[in-house]
């Protein structure tokens, strides 16, 4: 050892008088060792934070890592979601935090599923790369399905989605991306927050308006406000790059793209199946989805026959399907994780939009589709062109209660008819806009339509049944409480006492004659340069029929007489 450091100690400090390389030859070494080491450090820190460590050097992370594979954040590093991005000493610091997980999985005090229990706040993952700020506009959506028939029949679902809610001119924009946006905070006390009893909104005037599950019996009052949550990114989009999908939208989308062919017989109803099965391991599931080969050998053997290679090909989608979505050592599926981005697997976006949060003066969170994106329509390949309705006129009055799609069902009347088609109301046919499939044909069990203690709350709140009158005949001049009031009832669902558009009631004579913001409706004896005739005769939103609007003109010429 003596000689060791003695050789050492020569080395590092040579003696005086020594060649010149043999001083600078142990900085040199000094030099190289330094970056050895440094590049040793660098490249451990950088394969700890990246993929491939945490999706095959931890053995906990397979499912994780096989969703993250399929996603938009593919070329995403791990750690810019989970740790975030930061200066190298605030890095260090948050990755200190995974030394419970390297506790967990040595001494194997982990359970399955495993669920993540700390993440970064969006502010430090999420807007590192996306904006809200810049959120504005609509963006069409097209969604495909197959029908479990003998022929998979196609259709799509086409939805405007209002994006927007980035900040304009005037100041907080709206649409999807108004929560994020505004102070939004809840409460809940479960893992997951997929039940939510409690929401506090905070309005751009300095308010606060407090919304409490009608179903919840929770008292706001004793809610620890330490204990609320503020609404960001990852409270709806908390699947986006784990996303589970369950057997029917997986077979979709593998259909939709051709990586399952349309063209075998049952077999969106047959991979569905097949997928669904509870199978007691992934080599057993493997054979189950392998066994799909017999049924077509002996249902449909000439179809076989003739496309054994399409039919192979099926079940090698579905069993990279099913590799991709459940995991059965692991207790993970579909169902393991909720998505909360929609509303029909999971509770989603009916967490609090589901008609049942009410606040102080019994109005709710709104559950309305117009809020989120336009009324869904649905097409088939008999449909040539696919007509999506983008309400741009005033609404009624009733129609602005926050709890009208609750109600409209028991408020549906002839009136519905001046603005929408009806055809089939209420059915499935989606031959009118009252008859539409992918509302009336769904079974929406996570909102709160069926609240028993909303139905009583509402019941008080139904907008009292339109006056329903028929023109007189006419004798003589006609008057307006004989054949003009009637006439103009259905123009009242906007032009109505309550909330009169443009300022204007045509509920009454003497509304009608007071006018409106633009001035006289009505010029007595002048039909002509009338505002009322002036306005029905171009396009509006409800226009008179050609026989009612000669008997106004009439009318207006004769003196617009009250009786």
């Amino acid at each position: 050892m003596k000689k060791i450091l003695s050789g050492l100690r020569k080395f590092f400090f040579p003696p005086h008088g020594s060649p010149r390389w043999l001083v600078i030859l142990p900085y040199l070494v000094l030099a190289v060792i330094f970056i050895a080491l440094a590049s040793g450090v660098t490249y451990g820190w950088s394969y700890a934070n990246s993929p491939s460590f945490c999706g095959y050097a931890c053995h906990t992370m397979p499912p994780q890592n096989a969703t993250y594979l399929n996603s938009p954040h593919e070329n995403v590093y791990c750690t810019e979601c989970h740790i975030g991005r930061s200066v190298l000493g605030t890095q260090i610091a948050r990755k200190t935090e995974d030394l419970y997980e390297l506790y967990s999985m040595v001494f194997h005090t982990y359970t399955f599923p495993i669920q993540a229990s700390r993440t970064r706040p969006a502010r430090e993952t999420c807007e590192k790369c996306h904006q809200p700020e810049a959120f504005e506009g609509e963006k069409l959506l097209t969604i495909s399905h197959f029908t479990p028939d003998q022929i998979n029949t196609p259709l799509n679902i086409y939805l405007v989605m209002k994006t927007g809610g980035g900040v304009t001119p005037a100041g907080t924009g709206m649409g999807i991306h108004w929560h994020i946006m505004s102070k939004v905070e809840y409460y809940t006390s479960d893992p997951l927050s997929q039940a939510i009893p409690f929401v506090r909104v905070h309005n751009p005037n300095g308010t606060i308006t407090d919304y409490v599950d009608t179903e919840s019996n929770i008292d706001p009052a004793k809610i620890d406000p330490g204990k609320l949550k503020t609404v960001d990114c990852v409270t709806c989009h908390n699947r986006v790059t784990h996303n589970f999908a369950p057997p029917a939208d997986s077979v979709d989308s593998a259909m939709s793209t051709g990586r399952i062919s349309p063209t075998i017989p049952e077999i969106r109803k047959k991979a569905v199946e097949v997928l669904s099965v509870a199978y007691p391991s992934q080599p057993v599931a493997m054979s189950g989805i392998a066994g799909l080969e017999n049924y077509y050998t002996q249902y449909y053997s000439d179809f076989y026959s003739a496309n054994k290679k399409l039919i192979n090909s099926a079940i090698t989608e579905l069993q990279t399907i099913y590799n991709r979505t459940v995991f059965v050592d692991q207790k993970v599926d579909w169902t393991t994780y909720p998505n909360n981005l929609g509303h029909i697997d999971s509770p989603g976006c009916f967490r609090c939009h589901d008609g049942k949060h009410m606040n102080a003066q019994q109005q709710a969170i709104r559950l309305e589709c117009n809020v989120c994106h336009s009324i869904p329509v649905v097409a088939t390949s008999q449909d040539f062109v696919a007509n999506i309705e983008i309400s741009r006129g005033p609404e009624p009055q009733s129609h602005l209660n926050p709890n009208w799609i609750s109600l409209h069902h028991d408020a549906y009347d002839a009136t519905c008819s001046n603005c929408h088609t009806v055809e089939n109301a209420g059915g499935t046919s989606n031959t009118s806009f009252c008859s539409n499939s992918a509302c009336h044909g769904t079974a929406f069990k996570f909102a709160g339509f069926d609240a028993p203690s909303l139905r009583t709350i509402l019941q008080a709140q139904l907008p009292p049944p339109k006056p329903t009158a028929t023109s007189a005949p006419v004798v003589g001049n006609p008057t307006y409480a004989a054949n003009i009031q009637p006439i103009l009832i259905k123009c009242t669902a906007c032009h109505n006492a309550t909330a009169p558009s443009a300022g204007l009631d045509l509920s009454t004579f003497a509304a009608l004659m007071k006018g409106g913001q633009d001035g006289p409706a009505v010029l007595p004896g002048d039909s002509v340069d009338s505002l009322l005739i002036k306005i029905q005769s171009a396009k509006h939103f409800l226009n008179l029929t050609p026989d009612e609007l000669t008997l106004v003109k009439q009318w207006i010429d004769a003196g617009a007489l009250e009786k």
